[in-house]
């Protein structure tokens, strides 16, 4: 009896660890990751700042009063004041809406663009790969950032303009990454058995190609959030994006630069708000990647 149920339990814990899905043992493996936590940690910090932020803000985003401008950080202004007397902490907070919807907004058209063009280029391959293929190469080869400048100066020089041109910039990421994950898919033979048995390409790619393309899809766009709120952000600075009085970190990094030696502050909170977010999610979508990743796995 005592050499049973030892080998009862090895079998119960084999049996265990075989009935965790794929989704349970990555989040477990996303669990585990110190640095992933602390990343999620900002992000959610971060979006609840977006969710309720501008009802807690003290002063309205536009309230003027040049009798208190470039005051420094106190107890009434917390992050000090601009060169209008606006509060700079107020400002911050609804800026936080606006750089992570841009950043959400363009990195999901970017993905469903991508992830479209991606799927059709991997999946039938020939003449529609290359021309696709081609086209991604020609749009890799050009700087993001002064592509999207120049998407932005042909558009016209506004918050949606830019929040389309990051969207375009990020589409060939997404379009490789899909297509290169499609070419090793459709040689699986659960493919071929569904070609065999006359399914049609429609229905093998919405039942079979693309659900077994997100996971990559997930990190990259974890990531791509992150550079997108770079890029707005950038953007911003050199006056293609928002523009005056919406209270976005780039613009107002822009507007507090010829300041930079009589009010620092002016400067600082706006540039660590986009550091910290930037950081946020960059240190979840590497935290995201080894725990859905079996190559980053032992």
């Amino acid at each position: 009896m005592s050499e049973i149920v030892p080998k009862a339990s090895a079998e119960m814990v084999t049996f265990q660890d075989r009935s965790v899905g794929p989704w349970k043992e990555a989040w477990r493996s996303f669990r585990k990751s110190k640095s992933a936590l602390v990343g999620t940690a900002i992000v959610v910090f971060f979006i609840l700042l977006a969710i309720f932020g501008p009802l807690l803000a003290p002063q309205g985003i536009n309230d003027q009063n040049l009798s208190q401008r470039l005051l420094p950080p106190s107890s009434e202004f917390w992050f000090g004041t601009d060169d209008l007397g606006r509060d700079i902490f107020s400002r911050i907070l609804h800026g936080t809406r606006i750089s992570l919807s841009v950043g959400f907004l363009a990195v999901v058209m970017s993905a469903v663009v991508g992830s479209f063009f991606g799927i059709i280029a991997g999946y039938y391959g020939r003449w529609v790969d290359t021309i696709i293929s081609r086209v991604f190469d020609i749009m890799l080869a050009f700087p993001s950032i002064l592509l999207a400048i120049a998407v932005v100066s042909i558009l016209g020089p506004s918050l949606s303009n830019a929040l389309i041109a990051i969207a375009i910039i990020n589409v060939p990421n997404f379009g490789r990454l899909i297509r290169s994950r499609v070419l090793t898919i459709k040689e699986e033979e659960y493919i071929h058995a569904a070609k065999a048995i006359g399914m049609k390409n429609s229905r093998i790619l919405w039942r079979h190609i693309l659900p077994n393309s997100t996971t990559p899809v997930i990190v990259q766009g974890t990531l791509a959030i992150a550079t997108a709120i770079l890029e707005a952000a950038a953007l911003g600075f050199l006056g293609l994006g928002a523009e005056a009085p919406q209270p976005e970190w780039g613009k107002m990094l822009a507007d507090a630069r010829i300041f930079l030696l009589n009010a620092p502050w002016a400067m600082l909170f706006p540039g660590l708000a986009i550091m910290l977010t930037v950081i946020g999610f960059n240190l979840m979508g590497d935290g995201l990647r080894d725990a859905l990743d079996p190559k980053m796995k032992n």
